[in-house]
């Protein structure tokens, strides 16, 4: 009889280690999947922020001046505009000096 509770007992210590080692996975793969969402909206605030001052910065220069700038140079050096250069490729393409510039931003590292 002894024999028959010894075996119950490794069955179910086996058991316990199973469950708590699913319970852990799932509960990792909960965290890990809000950190990755959590980083996307990050990555989709810091685009739209920098639109928005890139954007603000042509304007105001075309308020003083009269002109949109020729260069987003020209708005880094006259106007304040700073960013990130190695997580942020700005494409800047004026049009024309009474025409707003077509503005792009893309994040780098292909993510």
């Amino acid at each position: 009889m002894s024999h028959r509770f010894t075996t119950k007992s490794q069955t179910s210590y086996i058991r316990n280690i199973i469950i708590s080692l699913v319970v852990f996975l799932v509960i990792f793969l909960f965290f890990w999947m809000g950190l990755t969402s959590i980083q996307k909206k990050v990555d989709a605030e810091g685009i739209q922020t920098l639109q928005t001052a890139v954007t603000r910065s042509v304007t105001r220069c075309y308020a003083e001046e009269g002109s949109y700038p020729e260069s987003l140079d020209y708005l880094k050096e006259h106007y304040g505009l700073h960013y990130d250069e190695s997580k942020y490729f700005v494409d800047y393409q004026p049009i024309g000096s009474n025409i707003m510039p077509d503005i792009t931003i893309m994040r780098k590292g292909g993510n």
